[in-house]
């Protein structure tokens, strides 16, 4: 039975190094995969999904306001997919994630969507909030804080180093915009920490 999973984590977790794990692994089972990311996320080239220890592969895009339901419709209809693999996942919109649940449902192919939980205020991005309440099922992938504990929290840094309060909720970056760490660490870099 077909299923829409969220794979959801901080920065830096390895998100997509377990996505090309996994389709990987479909692949090597004579099973056929169709990947996807989001357009304007270009680091590592149009159509690329990369990891930083040094894997990529080729995807399709999506864009927004794009009719998911029908690309997938419409890549089904051209060929065999065993599995859907999504990247970038917190870029959809919440009808996008709908779009995929109907695939799902409609069409009978599982699909697996990684991305994001929560932006650098600590807020759902709109894809996951949509995807936490419309997922079958959600995997954490774990990272880890520089104090040793779970990373679940995000902060954006300027050009300066300092860490960023405001902003866009979309701004591409990787290592050198972006910092994972624990909630407690999360409070004392933007600010949040009460001394007592």
């Amino acid at each position: 039975m077909a299923k829409l999973y969220f794979n959801y984590s901080t920065m830096n977790a390895g998100k997509s190094t377990l996505l090309l794990q996994a389709s990987h692994n479909y692949r090597e089972r004579g099973m056929a995969t169709y990947l996807i990311t989001a357009r304007f996320d270009n680091r590592a080239g149009d159509g690329r999904i990369a990891s930083r220890i040094g894997i990529g592969e080729t995807a399709d895009t999506f864009e927004p306001g794009e009719d998911l339901f029908a690309k997938i419709k419409a890549e089904l209809s051209r060929r065999r997919v065993d599995c859907i693999f999504l990247d970038e996942a917190q870029f959809l919109a919440k009808d996008q994630v709908w779009q995929l649940a109907r695939a799902v449902d409609d069409l009978g192919v599982p699909i697996m969507a990684y991305g994001l939980r929560v932006d650098f205020r600590g807020e759902l991005f709109p894809g996951s909030a949509a995807l936490l309440a419309l997922a079958d099922e959600m995997r954490e992938v774990r990272t880890i804080c520089h104090c040793g504990k779970k990373a679940t929290m995000v902060v954006r840094k300027g050009p300066d180093g300092a860490v960023l309060k405001d902003g866009a909720q979309v701004q591409i970056g990787g290592n050198e915009t972006y910092v994972s760490l624990c909630r407690r660490h999360w409070r004392e870099a933007t600010g949040d920490l009460t001394k007592g």
